[in-house]
């Protein structure tokens, strides 16, 4: 019995122990197969890297050739369309965008920057870099810049100026063959109904085209400077802001004026437009290069600037410049008396045409010219007497 229970436990101890072998089998489950690492798929090739390419400005992205463009097609437009169309392609190389820049002064650090302050158009001259605009575009600007059409942005310099009549030129040293003159015409011979075309750069935007006729002629319009600017031409043709200072055109792309202003209570345009007539033009851009300002041409008198509030038709004559034309002929001004003040001439007429004020006169006298002889017809005392005497440039003294 013994023998038994002896061999009995060993037994049962071996038994208890192979049950416990095959749970741990059946609970890690059958070995898997050792994975052999896969070889690394080989490496793509890396492109070089590309050149670093010059910065773009706009000065360099005129100077490289534009792609080539294929003009959309005109058949099917009306002859007036194609001429239209025609006469913008043409222009539009001639139509810059003006920026009038100013310095501000930061009110606690006192330091200066510049910001813009105003914008407009203009139109090339000529092939030496002179931009005509109007006269409001650049007052009152510190630096000027000038961006032409084919995106290309240079500073600009005022050469000449005349507040009086709105017109102002300024010069950008840019090369020639990026420069594209306009054509210049006539407005001696603009009649009413004439088809007219204006051509802007609107802050920048690029060109736009408006088209209407001229819808009166011999206006008149204020100054900058306070004088009457004559003979403006008036145009259906919308002038939007931002337009002042571009060309108006005839149907063949001729110059005829400089878009002005607007007549317009919401300040857009409402179909009432003013340019100043190209024949004022063509008489004063050359006069403002060469000596920055026009000739202005008179007789040596300080006018009375009240005299339109007394009744008196003509232009008082308040003193005389001492050895000047006038004083040579023998006008007197207003002489101080006992009793007061003593009125002296009174200029009523500029070569037998009646002038009843001083913008009348000083049109005549820019009709004749600097060097020319004029008869005034003067009236002191209730006399009237003709005096001849030669027109003189004041700007020069």
């Amino acid at each position: 019995m013994t023998l038994t229970r002896t061999f009995a436990v060993p037994a049962l101890l071996a038994l208890l122990l192979a049950s416990a072998a095959c749970e741990v089998r059946r609970a890690e489950g059958p070995k898997q197969a050792r994975r052999q690492p896969k070889e690394a798929a080989p490496a793509e090739p890396v492109p070089p890297a590309p050149e670093a390419q010059p910065a773009r400005t706009a000065k360099n992205d005129a100077a490289a050739p534009a792609p080539a463009v294929e003009a959309p097609s005109t058949e099917g437009l009306t002859p007036e369309e194609k001429r239209d169309i025609d006469v913008f392609r043409r222009a539009s190389a001639a139509v810059v965008f003006i920026t009038n820049i100013a310095k501000q002064q930061d009110f606690w650090s006192m330091t200066e920057r510049e910001i813009p302050q105003g914008s407009g158009s203009g139109f090339v001259w000529d092939a030496k870099g002179h931009i005509v605009t109007n006269f409001h575009v650049v007052d009152g600007a510190s630096a000027l810049q000038v961006t032409l059409s084919d995106k290309s942005t240079w500073d600009a310099e005022v050469v000449g100026a005349a507040p009086n009549k709105d017109l102002a030129v300024v010069r950008i040293k840019a090369p020639a063959n990026r420069l594209t003159p306009l054509p210049v015409g006539s407005s001696g011979t603009l009649l009413v109904g004439q088809r007219v075309l204006a051509i802007g750069n609107p802050f920048g935007l690029d060109h736009t085209l408006t088209v209407g006729v001229v819808s009166a002629l011999g206006r008149d319009l204020q100054s900058p400077g306070g004088r009457r600017i004559k003979d403006v031409v008036q145009t259906d043709a919308a002038i939007n802001p931002g337009n002042s200072g571009g060309p108006l055109l005839d149907s063949s792309g001729r110059l005829i004026g400089v878009n002005a202003a607007i007549y317009s209570p919401s300040g857009a345009s409402a179909g009432i437009g003013f340019a100043i007539p190209v024949d004022t033009v063509k008489r004063l851009v050359p006069q403002m290069i060469e000596r920055g300002q026009p000739v202005q041409p008179g007789i040596g008198i300080e006018p009375l600037r009240a005299s339109g509030r007394i009744d008196i038709p003509g232009v008082i004559v308040r003193a005389v410049t001492r050895g000047g034309p006038a004083d040579k002929a023998g006008i007197e001004g207003i002489q101080r008396t006992r009793r007061g003040f003593a009125l002296g001439d009174v200029i009523v007429a500029v070569n037998g045409k009646d002038v009843a004020n001083l913008d009348e006169m000083a049109d005549a006298f820019d009709a004749a010219g600097v060097g020319k002889q004029v008869t005034l017809t003067v009236m002191r005392d209730g006399k009237k007497r003709d005096v001849q005497l030669t027109l003189r440039d004041l700007s020069e003294q």
